[in-house]
């Protein structure tokens, strides 16, 4: 066997026994998460709103808490997982060891896919306690899907190469990304913005993912399909072209 798809095998394989090890850190909290959210939005909340663009609220905001779900998991399981092997060193035996700066980021990067999907599945379970689902799309749900969380993934590799200490690692997702997930449409249409806030806000990039998705699930968007999918695309490419020039360089992980 080619010794590239081993090395791709090993790392990828390491990544998913270390999630599954730790599931009770890793799968449950987001459950829980999710079943409030449910609960207090879904519910309590939605029960007043009633419906939005002529569906239940809970199904409606199914979609974006799902896509939320995906989003940190795949960027958490990276940051955290690379940035520790950074910081016990034992991420020197990945870069003396005959492998490819591209199976590396692939490997990691596939590590955060997988968890962001199985995370993402128990909230899809956990959301058939609380409303019906229907699938308008499922090609475009799984496409969505599995391109946002290698995107977030890549930028959390970027995110443990630069960062020198624990709190650079958390500073991302609680100051950048937790922000960008609230405000991108996850809880709301966009069209119930003012104007100039619906300009403002396609500006952020997570508003696109989010909606893709919901169109997948229930052929509802705010946003044009097309315009989602080549915004998802261009900005993996060139995360994945920063962070093989960072690996290349050994920005942050060779002294």
């Amino acid at each position: 066997m080619n010794k590239s798809i081993i090395a791709l095998k090993t790392i990828v394989r390491r990544e998913v026994i270390r999630f599954f090890r730790i599931w009770g850190m890793t799968i449950l909290p987001s459950a829980v998460t999710m079943s409030l959210y449910f609960i207090v939005f879904g519910g309590l909340v939605g029960s007043r709103i009633g419906t939005m663009h002529g569906y239940d609220y809970a199904k409606f905001i199914t979609p974006g808490l799902v896509m939320m779900t995906v989003i940190t998991n795949a960027y958490t399981n990276v940051t955290s997982s690379f940035f520790l092997s950074k910081f016990q060193r034992s991420l020197e035996e990945v870069l003396t060891a005959p492998v490819s700066n591209a199976v590396i980021l692939l490997g990691y990067s596939l590590g955060g896919v997988i968890r962001s999907l199985v995370v993402g599945l128990v909230v899809i379970l956990v959301s058939m306690f609380f409303t019906h689902l229907t699938i308008h799309h499922v090609l475009i749900m799984f496409l969505v899907v599995i391109m946002s969380a290698l995107l977030f993934s890549i930028a959390g590799l970027i995110n443990a190469m630069v960062a020198n200490k624990f709190d650079e690692i958390s500073f991302v997702p609680t100051f950048v990304l937790t922000p960008l997930t609230y405000l991108g449409g996850v809880f709301y249409s966009v069209e119930m913005l003012p104007p100039m806030w619906q300009s403002i806000s396609k500006l952020n990039p997570i508003l696109y993912m989010v909606n893709a998705f919901r169109y997948g699930m229930l052929g509802q968007s705010d946003v044009n399909i097309g315009i989602s999918l080549l915004m998802l695309t261009v900005l993996t490419v060139l995360a994945a072209g920063l962070a093989m020039y960072m690996l290349s360089r050994g920005i942050g992980i060779r002294t």
